[in-house]
């Protein structure tokens, strides 16, 4: 009979976690009274924050970014610059404290790349694209999947505009122009 071994529920060691973080904060203290550089965060400490940022990405609403791997990046970058403003007076639970702040890392980047895909999509809107895809040397019978996958990004795009106003966002005017693709 094969015995299967019980998957741990936690990856991270919140005691050990929590340990490492003020043994880290004591070796910063005395760097900073010495007047000697900040030291580097242990690699422990490190794997950590790369433990908390790969696996909130694995949560369903992170799940299906084509740029996970940036949120990452911002996830750990994030850790890295608030890992001396953790209080271990105030909290002994370290693991609540760097998930939100990689959480709220992803909600940027998000953000982030939003905005650029409407930046994006509103340029495309002032282009003439059916200039841009069909070219003199196709002699109109360009009949393009790619033009028409443009247009319903753009459509969708326009009711999810709709329904999703934000003020604060303002997307820049670009000018109408058309692409002669002879002039390059």
């Amino acid at each position: 009979m094969v015995t299967l071994m019980k998957k741990e529920a936690n990856y991270i060691d919140n005691k050990k976690f929590l340990q490492a973080l003020i043994d880290y904060k004591e070796t910063c203290k005395i760097a900073e009274e010495s007047n000697k550089d900040t030291p580097i965060v242990t690699e422990y400490l490190g794997e950590c924050f790369i433990k908390i940022s790969t696996h909130l990405s694995y949560k369903m609403n992170f799940i299906n970014y084509t740029f996970k791997d940036d949120m990452i990046s911002d996830g750990i970058e994030n850790c890295l610059v608030a890992v001396r403003k953790f209080d271990p007076t105030k909290s002994e639970n370290p693991f609540a404290y760097f998930t939100q702040i990689v959480f709220y890392a992803f909600v940027r980047r998000i953000q982030k790349e939003k905005r650029q895909q409407v930046t994006k999509y509103k340029m495309m809107e002032n282009f003439d694209l059916e200039e841009i895809i069909t070219q003199e040397q196709d002699f109109g019978d360009f009949d393009s999947q790619i033009l028409d996958n443009i247009r319903k990004q753009m459509e969708y795009l326009d009711i999810e505009k709709k329904h999703n106003v934000d003020r604060k966002q303002k997307v820049p005017e670009v000018k109408k122009t058309s692409l002669n693709f002879d002039e390059l």
